[in-house]
């Protein structure tokens, strides 16, 4: 993605933020549109995981759908109009996309504001999707199973987007629409568009098609106390929590610590980013090829690897494989030697340099179809509003040595998690 600014940003009168990104001689002819909510699973209602997951698959009903277009429904309006859409849950929000023949875009705009408007599930509706939503759940991967032991670790009542098919049975349609009308507020949305579009008349566009939503009328509501986002950590400084063993192809464990969210630091965030691209890209492999405990290692930072992720801590986690009979506390050590080394001394210029590169390549490949563009756009709005995605490529390059040593000891110093895999 280009570090220039944004070609158009504008702020409608109810809250609502539109950014533009008109994309000549890429897509010809198409435009991407990314609606993105700032509510995910960190907004979950007690007893009610999943419920933000659930409302998205609600905005696409699969069955039972009331209103004036229950015969028909959103997708198959896109689709009848030479357009794909598709929806995504995370942490701390939800982000629905739709790309579609630029003439189409007026159309879009307006079907995406008519399904908030009149938000209507059916009981039919709600059952299906929920059953829809446990079989995704029972379809997960242990990978993703790993990922929720560390959030739910380290902080207290965060949990993965997916939901708990026992909560989510008894949900109701009231518990549905009055989910969409606490959190689905215009200031907490971003409409962004990527494609053959001109700045001026798009916003003309998004203005009518969603200036009819009404500003917020009291407090914006706060994410409920318990969930993650809010939550101090389990575990003290410097201290592990052990979680549950999980099965695993082969013997090996996972060591889990919280990255600051870049929303509060990014610099910070970004150094973990960089610390574990240098730790991966060479660090890691070398340590493996001369350290008889291990048999593999592998480092992310967010989420399933995404950065910058969401507006909580973010985990970073470490998956090392072990040598027959060692046991996993000693595996583990391992990979704290290799912290305490780039924490005491800090990566060469060169070394330093081929990890910012690789990312940057990462983040503009990430990038490089217009869906991604407009959901990229939405998502940093509201992570990053002072200087959105055109802050990032920029930010990554600042980086110093030293800063990816001061990323190191904040793992080594803050909490962490262990979780035994395999026998």
């Amino acid at each position: 993605m280009s570090s220039r600014p944004l070609p158009y940003r504008e702020r409608l009168d109810n809250g609502l933020r539109v950014l533009v990104e008109p994309t000549p001689g890429h897509g010809r002819g198409l435009v991407a549109v990314a609606l993105t909510v700032a509510a995910g699973s960190d907004d979950d209602p007690a007893g009610r995981h999943g419920m933000a997951h659930l409302v998205e698959h609600l905005m696409f009903p699969r069955g039972g759908a009331a209103g004036p277009d229950a015969e028909e429904g959103h997708a198959a309006r896109v689709a009848s109009a030479g357009g794909v859409c598709n929806a995504e849950t995370h942490r701390d929000r939800t982000v629905f996309h739709t790309v579609a023949p630029a003439p189409m875009l007026d159309d879009a705009l307006g079907w995406e504001a008519r399904r908030l408007q009149e938000f209507t599930p059916s009981a039919t509706a709600l059952h299906t999707e929920t059953e829809v939503i446990a079989e995704e759940i029972r379809g997960t991967s242990t990978a993703g199973r790993l990922w929720s032991s560390v959030l739910a670790a380290l902080q207290p009542g965060a949990r993965d987007s997916y939901g708990t098919p026992g909560e989510l049975t008894r949900a109701t349609v009231a518990e549905a629409v009055g989910f969409v009308r606490r959190y689905y507020r215009p200031s907490a949305m971003v409409v962004s568009v990527v494609g053959e579009a001109a700045p001026e008349r798009v916003a003309a566009q998004v203005r009518e098609a969603f200036g009819g939503l009404a500003p917020d009328a009291r407090t914006p509501p706060t994410r409920p106390p318990d969930q993650g986002a809010a939550a101090a950590p389990h575990a003290g400084p410097g201290r592990a929590t052990v979680t549950e063993p999980l099965p695993w192809p082969g013997e090996a464990v996972a060591v889990g610590h919280l990255s600051p969210p870049p929303a509060r630091d990014l610099p910070a965030h970004l150094a973990q980013v960089v610390l574990t691209e240098v730790l991966g890209r060479g660090r890691l492999p070398a340590l493996v090829r001369h350290d008889p405990r291990l048999t593999s290692a592998r480092v992310s930072c967010g989420l399933y690897g995404q950065w910058p992720g969401a507006t909580a801590p973010e985990p970073v986690l470490a998956v090392l494989g072990r040598a027959p009979g060692v046991r996993a506390e000693d595996a583990a050590e391992a990979w704290t030697t290799a912290l305490r080394e780039l924490a005491h001394r800090p990566p060469e210029a060169a070394e330093l340099r081929r990890a910012v590169n690789t990312l940057l390549l990462a983040w503009h490949r990430g990038a490089d179809s217009l869906t991604a563009r407009a959901v990229a756009h939405g998502h940093h709005a509201l992570l990053l509003p002072g200087g959105g995605a055109a802050a990032l490529p920029d930010e990554l390059r600042r980086t110093t040595p030293g800063e990816v040593s001061a990323a190191a000891r904040a793992l080594l110093a803050g909490p962490r998690s262990l979780t035994v895999l395999g026998g």
